[in-house]
């Protein structure tokens, strides 16, 4: 693990985060793609294939090019020349119960 400015970045662009979000780094051997391990506590109920749909239905209306949606088997290499800022794979994600996930 290493430090990352990322969560104190994500507070200035979304303020409703600050104090909210913590965040650290950790170093793999790809080429030109990062990965972002983030573990929720939710206020609200919601189950994994809630998550998803949100996620999907996200990334085809109003973040559509900016945020991707898979459930494909996939590795780092086919992320490569993405365009997209961020890519929701949804078989990465898993659930303890309805308010603790990690996406």
């Amino acid at each position: 693990p290493s430090s990352t400015g990322a969560a104190k970045a994500v507070a200035l662009v979304i303020p409703a985060l600050k104090g909210k979000l913590t965040g650290m780094s950790f170093r793999v051997p790809v080429a030109d793609v990062s990965v972002v391990d983030l573990t929720c506590k939710l206020e609200k109920p919601a189950t994994y294939e809630d998550i998803k749909r949100v996620m999907k239905a996200a990334s085809e209306g109003e973040l559509k090019g900016i945020l991707g949606y898979t459930e494909d088997d996939v590795v780092s290499q086919d992320f490569l020349g993405d365009a997209r800022t961020s890519i929701f794979d949804a078989k990465a994600g898993i659930a303890l119960n309805d308010n603790f996930v990690k996406v």
